[in-house]
């Protein structure tokens, strides 16, 4: 398996770029078969939409292939979750193409804990209209990304499979064929926080002396780094980029208000090497108006790391509804870094704030995942009448996994929940658990709601 990882170089590329390719094993003769059965499928039922995979089984030898998986655990961990959402995207011939947008957007969180998926069944040059990616686009949440950089297309042959980080500004090219292009889209997650790497890391320093990407952008490509290789994030480099570094805390500061997204984010990833004395500006910066300057400081929170937490935890109990909110989405993003409090953040599922209550549910799935002390909150959660609030907790209980074992009983009652996607999730969270009791539940759903892929209605039975 270890030959399939992805190298230093690949990891820096993605860290830097937002995407990274592979091409399968598998035969020409293979994706050609996919690519018809494809145009089948579109010409007599139309798009299938979710029911993607089960439509066309075939195409999960594509996620079986060797480089396919040794990608997919170098930028997830081993642990890898495809979720319920998928779509095959057709791009007809003659097409204008799409105009560039973020799957994501706003996520205020520059880590990689879900991956947008690309499969090309057919050759795609660019002529065909393929998918157009923005590198180094995925760390902004406003147009400002989408013209950071020229559009690069995701060329190559049948079976080229693109990662691209869930917030990379993209969009399917003009098509000036004749021939009409697939692409395959799918959703995977990572389900446990990052303790070590998980690709064929050799190098422990980001550049190792040679420079790749911006130099302005350094210290952001360095926290992401070593986020992924698991080490505590670090102070930034006081040798880089001089000017930058001889500003003041108040200036930096000041900088994560500026309406030019790009100053905001050079500024949050230079105040972590003001360590535990820039934590009290940054929390205040959660009370600022601007959800800009609100979503840079949380950057920079993250940025700082461990000694964040404590005045996070205060944050929960601001009498401001987007504080709360803000506090919850740090947390969260710290992961098992803020795991001292997570009884604090179960008291807060109580919260008045449906929009609160769903972000305390997203953070306990990461910083929560080597105990069961906030099972008995989220089971709980599963039957509030907020949708967001019942698919977090859903989430969290999956990521939780082994350690859920008290939470079958409340996943089997949204199996059949309203929303695709909490029974969708509900059946990982099962699985993950793994006991004899959620197997048994699991597998009895499963029974019930099988899906024959080659039922249509010119063949019924």
């Amino acid at each position: 398996m270890a030959e399939y990882l992805l190298s230093d170089a690949q990891m820096r590329h993605f860290i830097v770029n937002g995407f990274v390719t592979v091409t399968t094993d598998l035969s020409a003769q293979f994706h050609d078969a996919v690519y018809e059965k494809t145009v089948s499928v579109f010409d007599k039922e139309g798009n299938p939409g979710n029911n993607l995979l089960p439509r066309i089984p075939e195409i999960q030898s594509v996620f079986d292939d060797p480089n396919v998986s040794g990608a997919l655990t170098s930028l997830l961990g081993p642990d890898y979750y495809m979720q319920p959402h998928r779509h095959p995207h057709y791009n007809p011939p003659g097409s204008k193409g799409q105009g560039l947008h973020q799957d994501g957007g706003k996520r205020w969180s520059h880590h990689t804990r879900r991956l947008l998926v690309f499969y090309y069944p057919q050759d795609t040059p660019v002529e065909l209209g393929p998918t157009g990616v923005v590198p180094m686009s995925h760390y902004f949440s406003t147009r400002e990304g989408s013209e950071v950089s020229p559009e690069q297309p995701i060329v190559g042959e049948a079976g080229t499979v693109a990662f691209a980080n869930y917030d990379l500004w993209h969009r399917a090219m003009p098509n000036s064929s004749e021939k009409r292009r697939y692409m395959m889209k799918f959703l995977y997650a990572r389900m446990l926080e990052p303790e070590a790497p998980t690709w064929a890391n050799k190098e422990t320093d980001w550049a190792n002396g040679t420079s790749v990407g911006p130099a302005e952008y350094q210290e952001m490509f360095r926290h992401l780094w070593n986020w992924h290789r698991g080490t505590e994030f670090g102070v930034a480099n006081p040798s880089h980029n001089g000017t930058s570094n001889r500003a003041s805390l108040s200036d930096l500061i000041s900088s994560l208000n500026s309406t030019t997204e790009s100053t905001g984010l050079q500024a949050a990833y230079e105040l972590p090497r003001f360590g535990e004395k820039a934590v009290p500006a940054l929390v205040r910066c959660l009370e600022e108006e601007s959800e800009m300057t609100r979503r840079n400081a949380c950057y920079a929170l993250n940025a700082v790391g461990t000694p964040t937490v404590e005045a996070l935890r205060d944050a929960l109990k601001d009498p401001r509804e987007y504080v709360r909110d803000n506090a919850a989405e740090a947390l969260g993003d710290l992961g098992n870094k803020a795991e001292p409090v997570v009884s604090a953040l179960v008291e807060t599922l109580a919260d008045e704030s449906g929009r609160v209550r769903s972000r305390i549910a997203e953070a306990l799935g990461t910083t929560s995942q080597s105990s069961s002390i906030a099972v008995p909150g989220l089971v709980k959660a599963l039957a509030d009448k907020n949708d967001g609030v019942r698919r977090n907790a859903v989430f969290a209980l999956a990521r939780i996994g082994e350690n859920a074992t008290d939470a079958v009983e409340g996943l089997q009652s949204v199996l059949f929940d309203a929303n695709r996607y909490i029974r969708g999730d509900a059946v990982h969270a099962l699985y993950r658990i793994g006991t004899l009791g959620a197997k048994s539940v699991l597998l009895r759903h499963l029974q019930t709601t099988r899906w024959c892929p080659i039922t249509s209605s010119e063949s019924t039975f």
